[in-house]
């Protein structure tokens, strides 16, 4: 017979599913395996899984290039939707049974998770769990990208790279729900339907037009702020489409790093080019942070004013297929894993 961890309730299993990434690789890097069921450790919930999502950041990890943060799980997986299975010591906030979503640090491709307690919010009313499940990593990063960092205001204009990517449908609803002119790039033409279905007041298909030419004709003076992904070639373009004292947000470089850049648009125009991550954050920022979506964007969720946007759902076995299908890049909204 099996021991039990110490610290689990005795009806819960000792060990679960989970997607394990033996050797960095291609999407068939991804293996099911058997491992412990993790205990919660003080200020910690254990989370019985039901739905959890797939990121970009879970590719890059999938390929050697985004190693999790110190003490979290090497088990892909930053967001997750479910049940409070156990909980540690001093956690007041949640009790055994209630249903959740939350941002981890990782783990998530699993029958069970860990999450701090301040950094889990309860599955909004009249949502799935694999609706739920797809909230934590975009609204967190763009509510504290656009909306803490930037500075993103009621009658401002706001622009969006890779608008039906799951950050993109996320920042083109919250950034129309808070009152912005939204724009935002997609690669073609259904695509760019799909973001003005969202809400986006202009859809530029990259592929087709100069969206720096397309965002200063229906701006006259360019942008106010600028969540981008792309990084590269995009870096001096986005000086270029700002307006003065505009605000640029680097969240991710699909594109690339490292680029030569004249600085001289910045000075000029008197921008601020921000960045951030959110993975490694310390658990006091990400609890500040849950609270304003709670406060702020939950009833947003509940009323159906903002809601996710779901591309394809696949098995926990088969997560290789769906990080296959986020590397197409064929993907409308978030891609997801359903548990069990």
């Amino acid at each position: 017979m099996t021991d039990l961890p110490v610290g689990l309730p005795a009806h819960l299993p000792a060990t679960m599913t989970a997607v394990g990434l033996p050797t960095p690789g291609g999407p068939e890097a991804l293996v099911p395996e058997q491992r412990p069921v993790p205990v919660p450790g003080a200020g910690e919930i254990l989370v019985k899984v039901a739905a959890a999502g797939v990121n970009r950041p879970d590719v890059m990890q999938r390929k050697g290039l985004y190693p999790p943060p110190p003490g979290a799980s090497d088990i892909p997986g930053l967001e997750i939707a479910g049940e409070v299975a156990a909980l540690g010591a001093g956690v007041t906030s949640w009790k055994i049974g209630d249903k959740v979503c939350a941002l981890v640090s990782g783990g998530g491709y699993a029958e069970y998770c860990l999450a701090d307690e301040g950094a889990a919010l309860p599955v909004p009313a009249g949502l799935s769990m694999v609706e739920a499940a797809a909230l934590p990593e975009t609204f967190f990063t763009v509510w504290t990208n656009v909306f803490d960092l930037a500075g993103l205001k009621a009658g401002e204009s706001f622009l969006v790279h890779g608008g039906t990517s799951g950050i993109g449908t996320t920042a083109i609803q919250l950034a129309k729900a808070f009152g912005a002119t939204v724009l935002t790039t997609a690669g073609s033409p259904e695509k760019c339907k799909v973001c003005r279905s969202l809400g986006a007041d202009l859809a530029i298909d990259y592929k087709a037009e100069d969206f720096v030419a397309a965002v200063k004709a229906k701006t006259g003076k360019g942008v106010n702020v600028i969540l981008d992904m792309v990084g590269g070639s995009y870096i001096g373009r986005n000086y270029e489409a700002a307006a003065p004292q505009g605000r640029i947000v680097q969240i991710a470089f699909m594109e690339g790093s490292k680029v030569q850049i004249d600085f001289m648009r910045l000075m000029l125009k008197r921008l601020s080019h921000m960045g951030s991550t959110l993975r490694s954050r310390p658990k006091a920022e990400k609890s500040v942070i849950a609270a304003s979506l709670k406060e702020k964007v939950w009833p947003l969720i509940e009323a159906g004013k903002v809601k996710p946007v779901l591309d394809q759902t696949f098995p926990l076995e088969k997560a290789s297929e769906a990080h296959a299908r986020m590397e197409t890049s064929a993907h409308i909204g978030k891609i997801m894993l359903k548990v069990g």
